[in-house]
């Protein structure tokens, strides 16, 4: 099913566990508190910021491993650099579909979107033997991605499929290649992450119809639901039914724990929308047409006061002779 033809809501997820960890609304001052703590971290001898991130410690490996599990083992876990990934997954083969996957998440982790656009769709199409399988289900379960699912909101992903592919999504939509990106997370189960990355990639290319089809009766429930509301009353406010956006960043103010940033971007457009209508109100064209017989009106007695001071004139005029 492409991303155009689904007929309902897509943020709607009957799963009892998720993936998904809280969002969070990047702010300029979240960001300079992220890099100090992440130095500090690192200082104090924790794991550095260029290596991919784990839930809780390190898995540990199993006793007398292969070969081949320590080296991939070693180059996930111990390494910053993708390349020792695409070595490791040169010198064995069955494994290599795993080790691209992963050199994709780490090149991500580090700001590198083309090429870690190139190394996860290699990944996806690489077969890999079953017991790469069985690794990736013992020690990988616990990896967490950080995804930008839409601007300034980022989600921590566990290691799976929605991890693999909303950063696929996201490394193609930073690299420009928006309905590409839009066709990578429209197979992804329901979920408010996949919808939220749907949903902006849908108003970027200027699907407002489809965003509103998707986001039909969103409740603000979280900071993912008003983002994704915001959205919504953008697409509306841009095919013209302002009733309806207003009615969307109503429910955005609704719920007061909001994040600050969304409850901010809500009021500004809603000041916009403020705007637009009173463009609408002042356009002298649409004003002449609205008031017709009041213009008229104002005109006749307009014509009967410049007649009266002009016999006034004329009678002034005739008591002076």
């Amino acid at each position: 099913m492409s991303a155009g033809q689904t007929s309902g809501p897509i943020y709607r997820d009957n799963r009892d566990l998720t993936p998904f960890g809280s969002a969070q609304v990047r702010t300029s001052v979240r960001d300079i508190a992220d890099g100090v703590g992440g130095i500090l971290h690192s200082a104090l001898g924790g794991r550095g910021s260029a290596l991919l991130c784990v839930d809780g410690p390190l898995p540990r490996l199993k006793r007398l491993p292969g070969k081949t599990a320590r080296a991939v083992y070693d180059a996930i876990f111990h390494n910053t650099d993708p390349n020792r990934l695409i070595a490791t997954g040169r010198d064995y083969p069955g494994w290599a579909g795993l080790c691209y996957v992963m050199a994709g998440l780490l090149a991500y982790k580090q700001g590198g979107y083309l090429r870690a656009a190139e190394l996860l769709q290699r990944g996806l199409t690489t077969r890999n033997d079953d017991d790469a399988n069985q690794f990736a289900s013992s020690y990988l379960m616990r990896v967490v991605t950080r995804v930008e699912v839409a601007e300034r909101i980022d989600v921590p992903v566990l290691f799976s499929e929605e991890a693999v592919f909303l950063a696929l999504s996201h490394s193609l939509r930073e690299t420009g290649h928006l309905e590409a990106a839009l066709q990578t997370v429209a197979s992804l189960p329901p979920s408010l992450p996949a919808a939220l990355a749907r949903c902006s990639l849908a108003h970027a290319i200027g699907r407002d119809k489809e965003v509103v089809v998707w986001t039909e009766g969103l409740l603000n429930a979280d900071d993912l639901s008003a983002a994704l509301l915001l959205i919504r009353a953008r697409s509306l406010r841009r095919l013209g039914a302002h009733t309806s956006a207003q009615q969307a960043l109503k429910e955005v103010l609704r719920r007061r724990k909001t994040d600050l940033a969304l409850r901010n971007d809500a009021l500004t457009d809603r000041a916009l929308l403020v705007l637009d209508n009173g463009r609408k109100s002042l356009n002298p064209r649409d004003w002449l047409r609205g008031r017709p017989a009041e213009l008229e009106t104002f005109e006749v007695i307009r014509k009967d006061v410049e007649e009266r001071r002009l016999w006034e004139q004329e009678w002034k005029q005739l008591d002076r002779e």
